[in-house]
């Protein structure tokens, strides 16, 4: 019988290693993943703030800012952080203040913030909130044991003085000067005493041999005209350097210089820089990039609109365990044509 050649042995074939090598691989990756720590979601917090008020149009602290503006700043600061706010309304009434209170105790919140300018209700609150076991953090109106956030009138009041005789040493030097102090200048509750004082100040230290005048419109702008006019009368060839106590103050000061024909000889400096003086793009406002020649040289902010941006930080830091200062005051600076759209981006270029 005829033999066939042997054929030549097959290779052995090697099966891939596949499933050896994937199950290497996810037994490396459990490994890995337990080595790993667990990354948790931070902690949130429950802060409860309680505005002034909330009544819309009524202006606070001597400005044109309204406690509706100091609201949404909480609203639009707490947005990103781990923070779920509880928003009251103090009414500026210390019974509805005290039940504010009572209803956060029992939310059981981690924090709470007291802004209203009543001494006896704030020590009430202050009691309630230890006794509760919860810490509080004071806006603009001392809480006792509390940590304070407020604005500085006395240095805002120096900050205008000091404007206006800076502008003077530079294009007024050796001329004669008289210096008004204008506005409600009897308003102690909203710190516009304060501010008057702190102008006072600054003009009679750097301008000594200048003249200062006091004002009081009595919260009335309206008496604005009549006040300058006897002032500019009784000094037809002096510079006038006026330290307006709020922005609407600063307003009809410029409407009466002009009506008077004396805007060439004068300068004013504001204090508050809200809307009514800085505004949008398209408002055309004193505060503009495109209106350097104005006699508002600028207006000292108070940031009313951005405490939330600032208090709630504070707050954290508190509940973090971090001990924060006894009393954080407001950032107050001038602002001009020339840093408006820097610290106040107008809403319709955003």
């Amino acid at each position: 019988m005829r033999k066939h050649p042997s054929r030549p042995a097959r290779p052995r074939e090697r099966r891939p290693r596949v499933h050896l090598v994937g199950g290497a691989f996810l037994a490396a990756l459990l490994v890995v993943a337990v080595a790993l720590p667990v990354v948790s979601e931070p902690r949130r917090y429950t802060i409860a703030f309680a505005n002034l008020t909330d009544e819309p149009g009524v202006a606070i602290e001597g400005t044109g800012f309204t406690g509706a503006d100091v609201r949404q700043s909480f609203v639009l600061a707490a947005r990103g952080r781990p923070i779920d706010l509880v928003l009251y309304d103090n009414h500026r009434d210390g019974a509805k203040a005290l039940a504010n209170v009572a209803d956060a105790i029992r939310r059981k919140v981690d924090l709470y913030i007291q802004y209203l300018p009543d001494p006896a209700i704030n020590k009430d609150v202050a009691e309630m909130l230890r006794s509760a076991g919860i810490p509080v953090l004071a806006v603009n109106y001392p809480v006792p044991g509390a940590p304070l956030f407020a604005l500085d009138n006395r240095a805002a009041g120096q900050i205008a003085g000091e404007t206006l005789t800076r502008f003077a040493g530079t294009h007024w030097s050796r001329q004669p000067t008289v210096a008004v102090v204008l506005g409600n200048l009897a308003d102690h509750a909203n710190g516009l005493t304060q501010r008057a004082d702190g102008a006072r100040e600054a003009l009679a230290r750097q301008l000594p041999s200048s003249r200062i005048v006091s004002l009081d419109t009595r919260g009335n702008p309206a008496q604005v005209a009549s006040l300058l006019g006897k002032t500019t009368t009784t000094n037809p060839n002096a510079k006038i350097l006026v330290a307006a106590m709020d922005d609407s103050t600063a307003l009809s000061t410029k409407a009466a210089l002009d009506s008077l024909g004396r805007t060439a000889d004068a300068a004013i400096v504001a204090l508050g820089c809200d809307r009514s003086v800085h505004g949008g793009a398209s408002e055309k406002k004193e505060l503009d990039p495109n209106n350097r020649g104005s006699i508002l040289l600028g207006s000292v902010a108070f940031y009313l609109d951005r405490y939330g941006y600032e208090v709630l930080p504070l707050a954290l830091r508190m509940l973090g365990g971090e001990q924060v200062p006894p009393r954080t005051q407001v950032r107050h600076q001038l602002i001009t044509s020339a840093n408006v759209w820097r610290e106040y981006p107008p809403y319709d270029m955003q």
